[in-house]
């Protein structure tokens, strides 16, 4: 479902913000990782291409570690470990 995580196993949610702009996909990102335990993971898929230099910044202010980031026919998905 579009902008809410689903549960892919017990350690990762998958984040569907596609067609989203900024800010709002850094902030339901924000929201999410707030919710989660540190060490978990949450892939995010986006199509706004500001979201390359967007989740760089929220994992390096954030305290959390991008773990990888790719763009495939402009879907962005970044994969996020939560830190603390």
């Amino acid at each position: 479902m579009l902008g809410y995580p689903s549960k892919l196993d017990a350690e990762q949610l998958d984040l569907d913000l596609k067609g989203l702009k900024c800010p709002i996909t850094i902030l339901q990102t924000k929201k999410v990782l707030r919710e989660m335990n540190v060490g978990e993971l949450v892939k995010v898929q986006a199509t706004d291409p500001a979201t390359v230099r967007d989740f760089k910044l929220l994992c390096k202010t954030g305290g959390h570690k991008l773990l990888s980031s790719s763009d495939l026919d402009g879907v962005f998905t970044f994969v996020i470990k939560k830190g603390e």
